[in-house]
């Protein structure tokens, strides 16, 4: 892999799609962001370690970059006393609430970053109190904190007044705090807070076996168990040079389609109902239980938790299951080709969704919109295709690609994704692989760090597994939410406020995934 004309030496991990790694100077940090984003790479994810206990060991932070050739994971070493290390937000604005989030729990501060406001450190723990350090147990007890108020960025003119809504919001909806700025019902701003529902996942990957993180990892954003469980089994089977049997990698490719089926089922139903179409509501709903009821019969579980394991999978599908399968897949394609020809032809809804919450190609790239967001607004990248990863490679990949950007776009996207997943679902049960599906991992001499990088339902997800194949030394999971709701922010200026339901279901982010 080549990165301009730097110094470091990629390594290549043992990975099904091209993953490297690599120490950086703390010279080229800044210069190598800004040659990934002119070559047209993105910043995948950016945080913070502690490795002060072991030998020669300080803080490190890392970088994992996408580019043409794959995914470049890049260290920055600083020392024992945590240093701070340069900002990068000039060529990825994103990284910003990264930043903020590994001064929150590690106390390592980006140089010249403006914005030092807290982003998980919600008045929870001191603000001398650095969660992730090696010291900490995540078991200290503080007095209440004495909450700070969070100085939210001010629209001022005539006219101008705040709408705040959350961070408690109606039904079983995680906390998120969204401050509009408005004139009449026009949006001039909106500025969200979040991390109220910080839960200490990276702490307690520490206190796990390497083998039982899956199960951890797989509980990071529910909706997304089949995309976190194989990105962190990927992972620790490259620490372990482990290679999946071919009917394991199948079936996982199967249950991620699956994963992607019922949340585009559930998405869509509920996008109508916010547009006042409930009809679509009720459908979608009746598709999506009766998806999910399969799950459960076939896999043991709804949202096909712990299914997807450290060397494989643990449960197989056999004949019988198989015809079950194909029975749905069809009568699904049907049921979902008529209800979109409804939607196509209902002005009511077509009103509602077209031109609403329209993000540009250009915004999008700038602001590292992913996912089939990202595909929504003409960015063609989809990790099933690019790298031809087994096994969705030669099977004719049909990515779903749209230009407008908006919730009309957005809905195409998925109803395109749906088809396709229920082909290569089809596919995958029918020309599944012989063979056993799960073979154990092999035993590992010193500490490494693997990596997973999978195309989930919202977008692209992360893992990094620092590791000896038995104790975990460090585990980072990194949802596409990180990404996508600052841009939401953006798509909703120019909008009616009733509208921001529509366009926030339109990208339905985690608010979990991103307050480990």
């Amino acid at each position: 892999m080549q990165i301009a004309d730097f110094t470091f030496e990629p390594e290549r991990l043992a990975t099904p799609v091209p993953i490297w790694r690599a120490t950086c100077p703390v010279s080229d940090w800044q210069e190598v962001a800004h040659a990934v984003a002119a070559s047209g790479g993105r910043l995948v994810s950016l945080w913070g370690s502690d490795r002060r206990v072991r030998k020669a060991g300080g803080y490190v932070i890392s970088a994992a970059y996408a580019t043409a050739e794959g995914l470049l994971c890049l260290e920055l070493r600083l020392g024992q006393q945590g240093e701070s290390y340069p900002d990068i937000s000039a060529s990825f604005p994103y990284a910003n609430r990264m930043q903020r989030t590994i001064a929150d729990l590690l106390g390592l501060v980006a140089e010249a970053m403006e914005d030092r406001r807290p982003w998980l450190n919600h008045g929870a723990w001191p603000a001398d109190y650095f969660p992730l350090r090696h010291e900490v147990t995540g078991k200290e007890a503080f007095p209440a904190c004495e909450l700070q108020d969070y100085p939210f960025v001010r629209v001022e003119g005539d006219g101008v007044h705040e709408i705040a809504v959350g961070p408690v919001h109606a039904g079983i909806i995680e906390p998120g705090h969204f401050r509009f700025s408005v004139v009449g019902e026009k949006v001039l701003r909106l500025e969200e807070r979040l991390g109220y529902k910080h839960k200490g996942i990276d702490k307690r990957f520490e206190e796990m076996p390497a083998k039982d993180g899956y199960r951890l990892a797989g509980r990071v954003s529910g909706d997304s168990t089949v995309a976190f469980s194989w990105a962190y089994c990927m992972a620790l089977e490259s620490i372990c040079n482990t290679r999946t049997p071919a009917r394991a990698r199948w079936l996982r490719a199967l249950l991620l389609e699956r994963e992607r089926v019922a949340n585009h089922l559930g998405d869509l139903g509920a996008l109508a109902n916010d547009a006042a179409f409930t009809f679509g509501l009720t459908q979608f709903m009746r598709l999506k239980e009766d998806w999910l009821r399969l799950n459960q019969h076939l896999f043991g579980h709804r949202l096909l938790m712990d299914v997807v394991i450290p060397g494989g999978v643990a449960v197989d599908l056999e004949n019988t299951g198989i015809s079950e399968l194909l029975t749905q897949c069809q009568g699904i394609a049907k049921e979902v080709k008529n209800l979109r020809a409804i939607y196509e032809n209902h002005a009511g809804l077509q009103d509602r969704f077209i031109a609403t919450g329209r993000v540009t190609k250009e915004l999008a790239t700038t602001l590292g919109l992913n996912g089939f967001a990202g595909r929504a607004s003409g960015i063609p990248v989809d990790l099933r295709a690019d790298f031809g990863m087994a096994p969705y490679g030669g099977h004719d990949f049909k990515k779903a690609v749209h230009r407008n950007g908006d919730v009309a776009a957005r809905v195409t996207v998925r109803f395109d994704e749906i088809a396709e997943s229920l082909r290569l679902i089809r596919l995958f049960a029918t020309e599944l692989a012989p063979g056993e599906i799960v073979v154990p991992l092999e035993a590992v001499a010193e500490t490494k760090l693997g990596a997973g990088w999978i195309e989930g339902w919202r977008g692209e997800v992360f893992v990094a597994l620092e590791s000896d194949g038995e104790k975990i030394q460090r585990c980072h999971c990194h949802d596409p939410s990180w990404q996508n709701w600052p841009v939401l922010e953006h798509a909703v200026i120019g909008n009616i406020v009733p509208d921001f339901p529509l366009i926030n279901k339109s990208f339905n982010l985690s608010y979990a995934g991103p307050d480990l």
